[in-house]
Order: C-alpha cells, then sequence, then structure tokens
C-alpha cells in the first residue's frame, strides 16, 4: 500500500472517529441509553435514503421529536449516509417499475439533477409517480431493515457503554 493510499485510510479513520464514533461515545457517557442511541442511528438510516431528495433532514428532525431521540445523533447520521441515498435513488425506482409494472424510465442521478436544476416544478411532474413507486418500495424495505440494523446495533452499542471507554475518566 502506498504512502499516499495510507495518509488517506488515515484522514477516513480520523474522520470518521471525531464525527461519528466520539459522539456515540460521549452520548453513551452523557446517560443516553444504547436502545435510544441506536434507535437514533436506525432512524437516521433508514430515513436518511428515503427516495426523495431534500426531504430527510425534516424527516429525521420529525421522527427525533415524536420519538424523543437525540436530534443530532439522527441528523449526523442521516448526512453521513447521503451519498447512500444518491446511490440507492436509481434502485428504489427501478424496485418500483418492477413492483408496478410500470414503463421503464431510463434516467441517472446526473440526469436527475439537470432536470431539478432546469426546473423542479417540472422535474416533480415528469418523476411524480416513477417517485411513489419508489416511496412505496421504500416503505416495504425500510421496516426490514431498520429491524435488522437494531438488533445489531443494540447488542454492540451495550458492549462499547460497558467497557472503560465509556465509563467517565476517573480524578488523577
Amino acid at each position: 500500500m502506498s504512502v499516499e493510499t495510507q495518509s488517506t485510510f488515515v484522514k477516513a479513520d480520523s474522520f470518521l472517529q471525531r464525527r461519528l464514533i466520539r459522539p456515540v461515545i460521549e452520548l453513551l457517557r452523557q446517560g443516553v441509553t444504547p436502545e435510544k442511541i441506536a434507535l437514533s442511528i436506525v432512524f437516521g438510516i433508514t430515513l436518511g435514503v428515503f427516495p426523495v431528495l431534500a426531504s430527510t433532514t425534516a424527516l429525521c428532525a420529525i421522527a427525533a421529536l415524536a420519538f424523543r431521540l437525540n436530534l443530532p445523533a439522527i441528523q449526523i447520521v442521516n448526512y453521513f449516509v447521503y451519498p447512500l441515498q444518491i446511490a440507492l435513488l436509481i434502485p428504489f425506482f427501478r424496485l418500483g417499475e418492477k413492483l408496478f409494472g410500470a414503463q421503464h424510465l431510463p434516467l441517472s442521478v446526473p440526469q436527475i439533477y439537470a432536470m431539478i436544476h432546469a426546473s423542479v416544478p417540472g422535474a416533480i411532474r415528469a418523476l411524480w409517480t416513477t417517485t411513489w413507486h419508489a416511496i412505496v418500495v421504500w416503505c416495504l424495505l425500510a421496516p426490514v431493515a431498520g429491524v435488522v440494523l437494531y438488533l445489531i446495533l443494540v447488542p454492540a452499542l451495550r458492549r462499547v457503554a460497558r467497557r472503560k471507554l465509556v465509563s467517565a475518566p476517573e480524578a488523577a
């Protein structure tokens, strides 16, 4: 592995450590339960990949308020999964087409962005049916993914909470 590649991995590791791992550990230190943190992460991920651009921040805020979750935690996760939302947009569209037997709409992510940039109302009209089909697919898949993620995260967060890393530093 080249020095340049190693440097990139170190930077990415440092970024994830600073922006994701440390905040979770701090929440555990503050007494937030592993279950609440897991729910925040699960909602951040599942709502963060909702197949409607520019809607996930509001959805995550509503979920955080409705379920009394940590708003910064859910939003941090939401922002981290934004690239995943973009990556899953076309697959959600394609699955929606298959589920509803709809005609294939030849689209790519750059084309969608170009449509939105040219005319938001025009893009909404052109993608209305395709988007609703994608939302139905998301509604079918997100709960299953959410339960699986929750069942994985809760035990992992409980283990982290039990470690000395999470206990408050003792006075020297």
